[in-house]
């Protein structure tokens, strides 16, 4: 039977609507292998995903990640501050394996993960940030450079008195030399607890602040008389840190300047020739943080 011409003319349609659909469909096959490899466009440090090569070469430009990051022990991955990588590990929306080996040895204080149950034992004895090394300790590293930050608590009828409330010192390998709680010589009237995290039970037995003065004192100078030091050939050490001048005051320690590296006056990071960057500026440019720390002792490192 020989179609009519009006069914040729259908037929014709169907065949042309066909390739329209086929057409239509292939870009979408298209966009699924390019979601696929929109997959690889990760970042390595942060796995932040992006759908073009060029989004993440711009995340690369501002985002400044760098080893000073805190960083996930298991998954590795870089966070912007503890509070985030605490969220990470055991937040309301942890990532499950990490959340898992975390919840079997990993330290609730400083966020580190350890090789076994019995490793997470005996680091807890010995972690940073435990009550045990609050107290006076002095390791004898042969460090040549030393960085110095404190926590000012209130003082005074407002509380705008600025008084060491605790102090730590850092060699260049950021290991912790010294770190303690100082009891003021005035009344605290102010703790500013929630830039310090400093609470009135942590300095009801503190050490004295001339205790303290003596001992930094003591360890700058390295034995060598402070009339006696020059800025080369010398035992004493090299302080670095951001505001020393207010720092050393508060303390009331003297040191020559020939051997002190203030970040608040060195000229390449300053903002004028009389002001000088924030510390928190100081970081999230140059070391990728954007958080400010509780800690005194990421102070000293991030100096």
């Amino acid at each position: 039977m020989t179609p009519t011409p009006k069914q040729l003319m259908t037929l014709r349609n169907l065949s042309n609507l066909t390739q329209v659909q086929y057409d239509y469909n292939q870009p979408i096959m298209d966009c699924r292998n390019e979601s696929s490899e929109n997959m690889r466009n990760k970042c390595a440090a942060c796995y932040r995903q992006f759908n073009k090569m060029e989004h993440l070469v711009e995340h690369m430009r501002v985002s400044y990640h760098s080893n000073h990051e805190p960083k996930c022990g298991i998954c590795q991955k870089h966070c912007r501050s503890f509070d985030s990588l605490r969220e990470h590990l055991i937040g309301p929306l942890p990532k499950a394996e990490c959340e898992r080996i975390f919840k079997e040895r990993g330290c609730d204080l400083c966020l580190t993960i350890l090789g076994s149950r019995y490793a997470l034992q005996l680091h807890r004895e010995k972690c940073q940030f435990t009550w045990k090394q609050y107290e006076m300790r002095i390791d004898n590293s042969r460090a040549k450079v030393v960085s110095l930050a404190c926590k000012m608590v209130g003082g005074g009828s407002d509380g705008s008195l600025d008084l060491c409330a605790r102090v730590c010192l850092i060699d260049e390998h950021e290991k912790i030399i010294f770190q303690t709680y100082v009891k003021p010589q005035l009344p605290v009237t102010n703790y500013r607890y929630e830039t310090t995290g400093v609470r009135p039970e942590f300095l009801r037995d503190a050490m004295p602040l001339r205790q303290v003065q003596r001992k930094i004192q003591d360890y700058l100078c390295n034995g060598e008389p402070i009339w006696q030091i020059r800025s080369r050939g010398g035992k004493a050490r090299i302080l670095v840190g951001h505001g020393l001048d207010h720092d050393l005051k508060c303390l009331e320690v003297e040191y020559p300047a020939i051997l002190i590296r203030d970040t608040a006056k060195y000229p390449p990071l300053v903002k004028t020739s009389k002001l000088s960057n924030s510390l928190k500026y100081l970081t999230k440019t140059y070391l990728g943080s954007t958080k400010p720390q509780q800690f005194c002792v990421m102070e000293a490192k991030r100096a």
